[in-house]
């Protein structure tokens, strides 16, 4: 923060450069790298608005600062790339967790070893110590988050108030009696630890939290009668070829990549909720340029796509137990209307031996942060403007 302080009074000072809004900058040293090349390349007053101090006085005391804001579509662009990149690295970071079984701490109130999954050692001080710090997968760097807590308590400070004692004794009193056994929300130094205060520009966890609040209340208060159906537009698994009939996108994925899925369902004999995992599994990996066959990372989405066909990997699946999960169960994009059209091989039989559904809230930041960068989405819109 000190180093961010000084940089920008530099440029105020001697470069007479204002950058609106900087706590909006997902990345602000790859921010001036790329503006300090523009500028290189074309003059300040191209990209920045000119802001006149002393405009009414005397000519001689009147100077020119220029504002660098994302009024400008080139830097809007720019802060929303930057703002994908960090998504997707801590995206990337958090399943990298959540797949470790490497972990290892103590806890920081009765001192038991944890190793394996970071998760047992979260539901052990909820469970056991009443303290919780949200759901295993709703948290990222989550070493890093209980080294913060830990360094806090060896300093003699409560975890909620941050009142400093005089000994251990006394603050463990303290944090019992006046039930202070958890974090503050309203602390800022913790956010980075938690996955959906990177989903939305420049947005908290609470503003996020309130839009949805306040839609979820428009949506009950709406009429249905101005509903009107549109046609279906269906986006392929694999690439960005889309149709607006089921039966059209179903035969592109068989003649264009050699997909079944129908034939899959039927060899498999899947059930409409393990239909449903199964595709959310498979967008989940082409959008993460992952290989879901055998699970190997690539550079893009044309090297997934050529290494699944050179490898005989299009109709592969990994052992069940990789895509048949409670996380699965969520759309990995919005509107996949891939998923209105699948129907049970027996549906009599689901009816009454059908899978239960939880509703699992530590994955509903990941979705959201898939909906907010995915090209479905963005495909899906362009089709409504242009219809």
């Amino acid at each position: 923060m000190r180093q961010k302080d000084v940089l920008l009074k530099h440029l105020l000072l001697e470069h007479k450069l204002v950058v609106a809004d900087v706590k909006l900058i997902a990345d602000l040293p790859k921010y001036m790298l790329y503006w300090k090349g523009r500028f290189l390349e074309q003059p300040v007053t191209d990209f920045c608005s000119v802001i006149k101090t002393n405009s009414t006085g005397p000519v001689e005391k009147q100077e020119d600062y220029f504002l660098l804001c994302d009024v400008l579509p080139e830097d809007r662009i720019l802060r929303e790339r930057l703002q994908q990149k960090r998504l997707e690295e801590v995206l990337e970071q958090q399943q990298v967790e959540r797949d470790d079984n490497s972990f290892h701490h103590l806890c920081m109130f009765c001192s038991e070893e944890f190793t394996g999954n970071r998760s047992s050692l979260l539901n052990h001080m909820a469970r056991e110590h009443s303290f919780s710090i949200g759901l295993p997968d709703n948290i990222v760097y989550c070493k890093q988050f209980l080294d913060t807590l830990q360094s806090k308590l060896d300093n003699l400070q409560c975890l909620y108030c941050e009142k400093t004692f005089r000994d251990k004794t006394t603050l463990k009193d303290h944090m019992r009696k006046k039930a202070h056994r958890r974090i503050n929300a309203n602390n800022r130094e913790y956010d980075r630890f938690y996955v959906i205060n990177y989903l939305e520009l420049g947005k908290t966890w609470e503003e996020v939290q309130s839009e949805d609040d306040r839609e979820l209340a428009d949506d009950e208060d709406d009429d249905w009668s101005d509903w009107q159906a549109h046609p279906v537009s269906a986006v392929c698994l694999f690439c960005d070829h889309q149709s607006e009939t089921m039966e059209q996108i179903y035969t592109h994925m068989k003649e264009a990549h050699d997909f079944d899925l129908h034939k899959l369902r039927t060899e498999l004999n899947l059930k409409f909720y393990q239909q449903v995992k199964l595709v959310n599994f498979i967008r989940r990996q082409i959008h993460q340029n992952r290989c879901y066959g055998c699970q190997e990372k690539f550079g893009s989405r044309e090297d997934v796509l050529r290494h699944v066909v050179a490898e005989g990997h299009v109709m592969k699946l990994p052992d069940v137990s990789i895509w048949n999960q409670p996380q699965y169960y969520f759309p990995t994009y919005e509107n996949d209307a891939l998923l209105c059209t699948l129907s049970d091989s027996d549906e009599s039989d689901d009816a009454t031996h059908g899978e239960d559904v939880p509703v699992i809230a530590e994955d509903i930041s990941d979705l959201r942060a898939l909906r907010q960068t995915s090209v479905l989405n963005q495909l899906l819109k362009n089709r409504s403007s242009c219809s």
